[in-house]
């Protein structure tokens, strides 16, 4: 094969292309948006400004697609460690005990963690990424898409187009032009509203710890996350459904204190401000059916948010990215194989998500009888793994997306679980 076309220079578009150029003699990237020569944040990617988790798997994953990836970002300045060692954990409002997860992730920006993926995929051979260039439409003939379609009309023709272009993507629309049905899409309004702002870092902050995370309950449906970053600096993304934080510093740090542990307000009281506050609205969690569909043209794969957009507090869009581009180099292109390849990897994030999103009573949509069993147990898990640290160890498997949720119901998780006393816990041998 000689030619991929992918629409998007995103994460998923970038390491869809370094996937796919170790299958086609040439790869071509094409962004409408301006693509800045140094790191720098970029009016396409809007939430860029805000705390971005690289999950353990993610970074594993991005050093299989790119080589040696995570050691040019540390040299760079990013921070790599263990998920569980240097940092704080609050879930279902308990402190999570410390550790050793033997998960290593990375703490990087998005300005450098996108620019350096871009620059490495620029560089491989038959690789290029062009900017400024918008797709309005598809070629096809026979029922295969054949290309695409620029908006000054210049045509590009390819063997194969993969859509990165995110929540905005026009597949579904392209598809009904071209006499196919658009995929069926699962939504869960979370109306999540949210403000990050950056501080510069010293080491006696959060005693040395480069990583706080403070989930949301039922009852405080409000939650925040202080990553550390290149060039001493922390990231502090704090978040509420249906109501976050405004701009200003004063109530950004009053939004603080509402949390469920004191950690961030702490942080954002004594850290200097870097700039201000910068806002952000996510409506909708959206998952599009695409593996669901009983036809759908060749020469043509969606991926990344255009697939599912997750909600962003989780931080396991950048690492299901990954994944999925992983699944290009899997044998056979085929839309079928695919799009199934593609669901098994969405299932379990959008398992957790959903599942937790539920929980929240501002979310439009009832947990079933089922979620609130699963829900009640984590509650009482979180309980025990604030005094067992094996227990916090399973826990991030599940959300670095090594195993699947129903592993924390395992007989040795269970059995450690009941031990503990619950609400009363007590440690457990490890």
């Amino acid at each position: 094969m000689d030619h991929a076309v992918v629409i998007g220079a995103s994460i998923a578009g970038l390491l869809s292309a370094a996937a796919l150029h170790r299958r086609f003699a040439q790869v071509t990237v094409l962004d409408r948006d301006t693509l800045p020569a140094v790191d720098a944040h970029r009016r396409g990617a809007g939430q860029s400004r805000h705390a971005h988790g690289l999950l353990a798997r993610g970074s594993e994953v991005m050093d299989e697609l790119l080589p040696g990836l995570s050691a040019e970002l540390v040299a760079q300045g990013a921070i790599r460690g263990d998920m569980q060692d240097r940092a704080r954990h609050v879930h279902a409002g308990r402190r999570l005990a410390r550790g050793s997860s033997g998960l290593t992730g990375l703490l990087v920006s998005r300005p450098l963690l996108e620019g350096q993926v871009r620059r490495r995929v620029g560089a491989l051979p038959g690789v290029r990424v062009l900017a400024e260039r918008t797709v309005t439409g598809l070629l096809a003939r026979q029922g295969r898409v054949t290309g695409v379609r620029l908006a000054e009309g210049e045509l590009i023709p390819a063997d194969l187009v993969v859509d990165a272009a995110g929540r905005g993507s026009r597949t579904p629309f392209w598809l009904g032009d071209l006499g196919f049905r658009p995929p069926r899409e699962e939504r869960v309004t979370i109306d999540l509203r949210y403000s990050s702002r950056e501080f510069r870092r010293r080491d006696d902050h959060l005693a040395g710890d480069v990583i706080a995370v403070v989930g949301p309950t039922p009852g405080t449906p409000r939650a925040g996350v202080a990553l550390a970053l290149e060039d001493e600096r922390w990231v502090v993304t704090l978040a509420g459904y249906g109501m976050g934080p405004p701009r200003g510093h004063g109530d950004f740090a009053a939004f603080a204190a509402t949390l469920a542990a004191p950690d961030l307000h702490h942080l954002v009281t004594t850290a200097e401000p870097l700039g201000e506050p910068r806002t952000y609205h996510t409506p909708t969690a959206v998952r599009r059916r695409y593996e669901r569909l009983a036809s759908f043209p060749d020469g043509l794969l969606v991926t990344g948010d255009a697939v599912c957009s997750f909600n962003p507090l989780y931080g396991q869009g950048m690492t299901v990215a990954a994944l999925e581009a992983k699944a290009l180099l899997d044998p056979g292109l085929s839309p079928a194989a695919y799009f199934r390849r593609l669901a098994a990897i969405v299932d379990l994030p959008w398992e957790i998500t959903v599942g937790a999103d539920l929980r929240i009573a501002t979310t439009d949509g009832r947990p079933t009888p089922k979620m609130r069993l699963i829900g009640a147990y984590l509650d009482r898990f979180h309980a025990a793994a604030a005094h067992d640290p094996e227990l916090t160890r399973r826990f991030l498997r599940v959300t670095n997306l090594y195993d699947p949720p129903q592993s924390l119901m395992s007989p040795p998780a269970l059995l450690r679980v009941l031990r503990s006393g619950a609400q009363r816990a007590v440690p457990v041998p490890a």
